[in-house]
């Protein structure tokens, strides 16, 4: 082991103190307890049963101080650093899950469209109990992580917990993960919905191209934003896509302990669907980029949120790299919604709470109509009008997959109707 590494490890602990409020403890002597530290340490080296890396030690002693701290602060490692760097690009290797830990645990925050977990069946709030039938009871929540990392194309058996269901396992096969961050379609032939599934780069340039030839088409009446389960991603994506529809106002404040370093982020002129509806879909996967989106549009009354409550990730992680070993993310400020409320630990609430539910049509056995008289008269375009019914059916049997979306686009329909330019 080179004695630079321990140097400049113990150097970053040293500087983790001192920006810590320890040192304004009257009772506590922060070069004290790195001495004790370093005691401790040297004690485990030499007298533990087996020999183990200065590196492992290390590296355990700095994750497991900032992760006592938050859920979301963390040492990452070089290999660690790599994959969330990828990850924010829009490419990585695994299951397709962003979790978190919670009572000694992995849980759920969101699968992500077309990956493993999400073909599995996973949901938010799901629990992780075991991981190849180990349990995680103990791990980090970066040991997690990597035991569910692996090769494309090899297996993996996670074993669940949800609420009010027995523990039951589910086999996934890995992938290189490629996250098509934004997706749309023309739903009732003048709704544009569009689906953003991470806030990765580019995501607010996709929206507007999407949003701009559906405009040139056709004459649209509104928009379905839809981030349910979106894990959130990048703060700028968050902005700038919340920018394309405000005109003015702030859109996000991040809040630290120091009041000099708040940072406003304000809309600029412009909303690229001249104040036409928006309805924003979101559930308890939605998080972080998703509930800043979600809270700038509802305090602006610029989009109405339909859906369930969010899952309340209101909190910003700084990464600083640390040369050549890795990187540490560590939270450093909250965000506050234009009228000052924080998402932490809360969440945003919908304006029109719709639960996921299945539609059953319910057909009437004494529906009866002019057609069914013998001698009614024929209509000249009922060749047409089938057409346009069985089309229209179509659609019916694919709404009925997912009814929140259905009452989304029915609600931009009706607030089309009755909106002035």
């Amino acid at each position: 082991m080179k004695k630079s590494f321990v140097v400049n490890i113990l150097a970053c602990i040293l500087t983790i103190l001192l920006c810590s409020n320890a040192y304004a403890q009257k009772d506590v002597n922060t070069y004290e307890l790195l001495d004790l530290f370093g005691e401790v340490m040297e004690r485990a080296r030499l007298s533990y049963v087996e020999e183990v890396e200065d590196k492992k030690m290390i590296e355990a002693a700095i994750n497991g101080m900032l992760e006592s701290l938050d859920p979301h602060s963390s040492y990452l490692d070089e290999k660690s650093f790599k994959y969330m760097s990828e990850q924010t690009k829009g490419k990585f290797g695994g299951l397709g899950i962003e979790v978190t830990m919670e009572q000694g645990v992995v849980k759920v925050v969101s699968p992500i469209d077309d990956t493993p977990a999400s073909r599995a069946g996973l949901k938010p709030g799901d629990y992780i109990t075991n991981i190849d039938e180990e349990s995680v009871v103990g791990m980090t929540l970066n040991d997690a992580v990597n035991k569910m990392r692996g090769k494309p194309g090899s297996k993996i058996k996670l074993t669940i917990r949800r609420t009010n269901e027995k523990p039951f396992d589910v086999t996934l096969k890995r992938e290189e993960i490629k996250i098509q961050s934004v997706k749309s379609e023309i739903r009732a032939d003048d709704v544009v919905y569009i689906r953003i599934s991470s806030f990765s780069e580019n995501v607010d340039k996709n929206v507007k191209k999407i949003i701009t030839k559906a405009k040139q088409e056709k004459k649209i009446k509104g928009v379905v934003l839809d981030v349910r389960n979106n894990p959130g991603g990048l703060l700028d994506q968050a902005v700038a896509v919340s920018d394309l529809f405000l005109d003015q106002g702030e859109i996000v404040s991040t809040r630290s302990r120091n009041p000099e370093d708040t940072v406003r982020f304000t809309a600029e002129a412009g909303d690229i669907l001249d104040g036409m509806p928006i309805v924003v879909l979101i559930n308890d996967g939605s998080a972080s980029a998703s509930e800043i989106v979600a809270g700038a549009l509802q305090d602006h009354k610029r989009a109405i949120l339909l859906g369930e409550k969010t899952f309340g990730k209101g909190s910003v992680q700084t990464v600083v790299p640390l040369g050549d070993y890795g990187a540490m993310r560590l939270t450093t400020a909250r965000y506050y919604t234009p009228s000052g409320k924080s998402i932490q630990a809360k969440g945003i609430e919908p304006d029109v709470l719709v639960h996921p539910a299945k539609i059953e049509e319910i057909k009437s056995e004494y529906n009866f109509s002019e057609a069914e008289y013998s001698n009614a008269l024929k209509n000249e375009k009922e060749d047409k009008q089938k057409e346009v019914k069985k089309e229209n059916s179509e659609k019916d049997d694919e709404w009925r997959k997912d009814y929140q979306l259905s009452r989304a686009v029915d609600l931009v329909k009706a607030l089309g109707i009755y909106s002035k330019k």
